[in-house]
């Protein structure tokens, strides 16, 4: 049951539709006190003062250039990257693996959630919040915490545009990207508008067994795809979407269908999946990548059911890079 609630807890699909599971009083406290950093040679895992006021929990571990960074989807812990007990097939979690043969981070956003009584363990922020507010936040905390450049970005659904919308914004510190299952800004357009809110919805709503989380993720959806349309649109901007650099990008895409919860409305799947597929080939064709893999055995999570594809592409990217 506890696997169950996890990927019901991170996938898009089920965070407005999964009932049953409470939090118990005082969870969500104690989960939000993350201990100060502790930090060795090679390792860190702690909390980073933004200098602003706000705090954000990191995670590095290996070493060597480019230092890759883990970007997850929307309401996703960070640890989700490395966490063994989520595969769903067993074998090694994807930020273990890569720390083997680079320096690798992984972060929470705020809001974000793994089980009952795993909140973030970062500081709240205010909500709804854009990706314009993610990208910032990831930049600060990478300044904050002397994480050095350049970054090979690796972001899944939600994080794929967050991690492309940096690549535009901070071009010089980019050098390569790995997009997992991405959420493309063209998949809107493909829906009729009462299907983009129910969309909208499934994924926005509130999360049964949270209710006391007040902090709980919300991301404007048609805000964060205005703000990377204009980035890559804007002819006048020299930073215009980072892969025109000629950066490498490995593109993943699930090779099953995505699981619908038992609230969407019926057939809803039939619509929804032609939507996302097809926006994902227009978003390649704007992002020029080096391969695009599917990887046949996974759900909307490949580094959960095919970790083993998510850490190779990873080792492509960071040996284009290196040479």
């Amino acid at each position: 049951m506890r696997k169950a609630w996890v990927r019901f807890a991170g996938c898009f699909l089920f965070l407005a539709a999964y009932g049953g599971i409470g939090v118990r009083p005082g969870d969500v406290a104690r989960a939000q006190q993350a201990p100060e950093a502790s930090r060795s040679i090679d390792d860190f895992s702690g909390t980073v003062d933004l200098g602003n006021g706000r705090r954000l929990f990191l995670e590095c571990r290996g070493t060597g250039r480019p230092t890759v960074i883990l970007e997850s989807g929307l309401r996703t812990r960070g640890d989700n990257w490395s966490r063994a007990d989520l595969l769903t097939h067993g074998g090694a979690a994807v930020l273990p693996e890569v720390a083997k043969f680079a320096r690798v981070c992984t972060y929470d956003r705020p809001g974000t959630t793994l089980n009952p009584g795993e909140v973030s363990r970062s500081d709240p922020a205010p909500m709804p919040r854009t990706a314009t507010n993610v990208v910032r936040d990831l930049h600060m905390l990478l300044r904050a915490a002397g994480v050095p450049g350049p970054y090979a970005l690796v972001g899944h659904w939600f994080g794929g545009l967050f991690v492309r919308l940096y690549a535009a914004t901070y071009p010089d510190e980019v050098s390569g990207l790995v997009l997992v299952d991405p959420l493309p800004e063209q998949i809107k357009p493909l829906f009729r508008p009462a299907d983009w809110t129910t969309f909208v919805a499934l994924n926005s709503g509130p999360l049964p067994g949270f209710e006391n989380y007040a902090e709980l993720e919300a991301i404007d959806f048609d805000s964060s795809f205005q703000q990377m349309e204009r980035e890559r649109d804007d002819p006048n901007n020299s930073s215009n979407n980072a892969p025109a650099k000629k950066i490498p990008v490995v593109i993943l895409v699930r090779g099953l269908k995505v699981e619908m919860p038992a609230s969407a409305p019926a057939k809803f799947g039939a619509i929804l999946e032609p939507a996302w597929r097809k926006s994902e080939e227009q978003m390649a064709a704007v992002v020029p990548h080096v391969q695009w893999i599917i990887a046949k055995k996974s759900g909307h999570y490949i580094q959960w059911d095919e970790p083993e594809v998510v850490v190779e592409a990873i080792r492509k990217v960071v040996r284009l890079t290196s040479q």
